[in-house]
């Protein structure tokens, strides 16, 4: 009789970040984490996921959460667990390369506040960008896991794969994860990738797949039969479409078999029906993307990028245009030498592919992060990047070629100073560091007690004013009453809207009567394809672009700095102000040197592309 050969597979549950992150947003609240802590630590996963990713942002921005104060409080009720973290490299939480002192400083602190093991990747597979996050963790006694950012492109080899797994082994990596954010792996290029890297290398793999495609289930399956240690899972409630496989399902799969985790199932049933519940607090942010999407294996855009896209082009007015862009951006993306797209290589081709099809021309609109990536300030990209593109964006600037932190001068101690008191410890200063505009007004909520975090509730005018463009849920014929009397009102049509004025044409009582209907709140399209309502912006009556000196934003978004005041001397290229948008923070610069003659617009101001937002004279 043949012998089984005996492997526990080793399960991390993403429950606390990446599925909530994937399905509701991001937005689940410590206070709904806590309770459930408790049965999370018993259960015996190899770690469970709970901060890093999007969740840091989210604390300071909606939630009003501190996010430090998050990581301490997780850490203190799952002390048996190891926590487990998502860090961008030299991106850290951000969105841009900061200096080493800052991601030193950061990984001290994320150690110190509680996190594990540190899940450490680079959105252009460039292990330059990895080494200095590394080996911190290391040097802080921590779990350091390698992450390959897995895509498919002419240049994405399994040679190149096993390549770059070797390199995170040499940089002294614990464990190497295939980070499939996109859910591109099917069961057979799983099998092959896994084989190869097992080869390669001697330390464990770790499987990050999401479930967009509906085979991830298969290709866990495989990667476990092919070597895989690990493999990330999320609670049922919280799994499936851009999310990842059921918890459940997987320990029920691998149950009795060489295999087995050694979970109790029962144990998860509790769990489960715990977020069952929780989750429905969240409602107003749940995903459009509940089930399969095989569009990624046409397109390659991950769920959550589709939403980003809808925003900017329902923004632009040009929600039409959405086939056209999902055409674009392959090109884009071969003009950029293939990177993969996860944040925020994601943001700066999506918004790009936008531009192009929104400009009618291609390349006429390039953003900065356009620029900056092009001249190599994210990374080296694996293929060639389209040299007539890189001439349109730089002109006759030349490209980096040396990592990119190298060009950053140490900038912790700058931005100690910059933030003053306002900063009452070392983890504000990062907080600070990471998302200035934001963190400024969270610490502002904080010392006047105060705090306002993002309602839970839709809405009253954000549900009634996305009825009348879903077919079936907008009445348009009804009856009031008013002071006892009952009338019987049909809408008949609308008329174009001028300004925040639209007329409305309603049969009252079978007597059409027309109502100019003046709009106060708007309904912002957030960036997870959900919606939110607030008082709405008269940015509409600031004066339109006219002169080539005129600056303009390239897209819709918010404005989060002003650099200039009126009387302001300012250069072409001089960043005047930042308008955040599909959630980086992209310099608007000055097309022409002079005389800041008028600012039209203020911080915290919602701004379109054909506005005037400075005029320089």
């Amino acid at each position: 009789m043949t012998k089984v050969h005996k492997k526990k597979l080793a399960i991390t549950e993403l429950a606390l970040r990446d599925g909530h992150q994937s399905l509701l947003a991001t937005r689940m609240r410590l206070d709904d984490m806590l309770p459930i802590c408790e049965k999370l630590d018993a259960v015996g996963y190899w770690s469970v996921e709970a901060w890093g990713g999007a969740t840091f942002d989210t604390c300071l921005r909606y939630l009003k959460e501190g996010p430090w104060i998050r990581l301490r409080e997780l850490k203190k009720a799952m002390p048996n667990t190891p926590l487990q973290m998502l860090l961008r490299g030299q991106n850290l939480l951000g969105y841009r390369h900061y200096a080493d002192d800052v991601v030193k400083k950061f990984v001290d602190m994320s150690a110190a506040n509680g996190v594990d093991v540190f899940r450490i990747f680079d959105a252009m597979n460039d292990l330059r960008n990895v080494r200095t996050a590394v080996a911190q963790v290391k040097a802080n006694g921590k779990h350091a896991e390698g992450a390959i950012s897995y895509t498919v492109s002419p240049v994405h080899t399994l040679e190149h794969y096993v390549e770059l797994a070797r390199g995170f082994e040499e940089l002294g990596c614990n464990t190497l994860a295939i980070k499939d954010m996109a859910g591109l792996l099917t069961p057979t290029s799983t099998r092959e990738l896994v084989l190869a890297i097992k080869k390669a290398i001697s330390i464990p793999v770790h499987l990050h797949c999401h479930a967009t495609s509906g085979v991830a289930e298969m290709v866990q399956w495989e990667a476990v039969h092919a070597g895989c240690d690990i493999i990330d899972t999320a609670i049922s409630p919280l799994a499936g479409g851009t999310s990842h496989p059921a918890t459940e399902s997987m320990v029920a799969a691998f149950a009795g078999t060489g295999y087995d985790t050694g979970i109790d199932i029962l144990a998860l049933q509790d769990i489960a029906a715990y977020f069952r519940e929780v989750r429905k607090k969240y409602a107003r942010f749940e995903s459009h993307v509940t089930g399969v999407d095989t569009r990624v294996f046409v397109n390659q855009i991950p769920g959550g990028m589709i939403s980003n896209l809808a925003n900017q082009l329902r923004d632009q007015g040009a929600l039409d245009k959405m086939d056209q862009v999902l055409d674009e951006i392959p090109r884009v993306r071969k003009d950029f030498g293939y990177p993969p797209l996860v944040t925020p290589t994601s943001q700066i081709v999506g918004t790009q592919a936008v531009l192009n099809v929104v400009s009618g021309k291609k390349y006429k609109v390039i953003t900065n992060e356009t620029k900056g990536y092009l001249k190599g300030m994210y990374g080296r990209p694996l293929g060639e990047v389209n040299e007539e593109v890189r001439r349109m964006a730089l002109g006759d600037e030349e490209a980096i070629h040396v990592r990119p932190a190298d060009m950053i001068a140490p900038e912790l101690d700058a931005l100690t100073r910059e933030v003053g008191d306002k900063a009452k410890s070392i983890e504000d200063v990062l907080s600070y560091a990471l998302f200035p505009t934001i963190a400024l007004e969270f610490f502002e909520e904080r010392e006047s007690g105060n705090f306002k975090p993002e309602s839970l509730d839709m809405p009253a005018e954000a549900s009634t004013a996305v009825q009348p463009s879903t077919p079936g849920l907008a009445p348009t014929e009804f009856n009031i009453t008013i002071h006892g009397e009952q009338y019987h009102i049909k809408i008949e049509g609308s008329g174009h809207k001028s300004e925040d004025v639209r007329p409305f044409y309603v049969k009252v009582d079978n007597v059409l009567e027309e109502v100019m209907v003046e709009t106060l709140t708007e309904v912002v399209p957030t960036a997870d394809g959900n919606i939110d309502a607030r008082k709405a912006s008269k940015g509409s009556k600031r004066p339109k672009a006219k002169r080539d000196s005129d600056v303009t934003t390239p897209m819709p978004g918010r404005i989060v700095a002003l650099h200039v005041e009126v009387g302001s001397k300012v250069v072409a290229g001089e960043t005047v102000l930042v308008v955040e948008a599909m959630k980086m923070e992209n310099p608007v610069s000055a097309p022409e040197s002079g005389t800041v003659k008028a600012i039209h617009a203020a911080v915290g101001d919602n701004v379109n592309p054909d506005e005037c937002l400075i005029e320089i004279g």
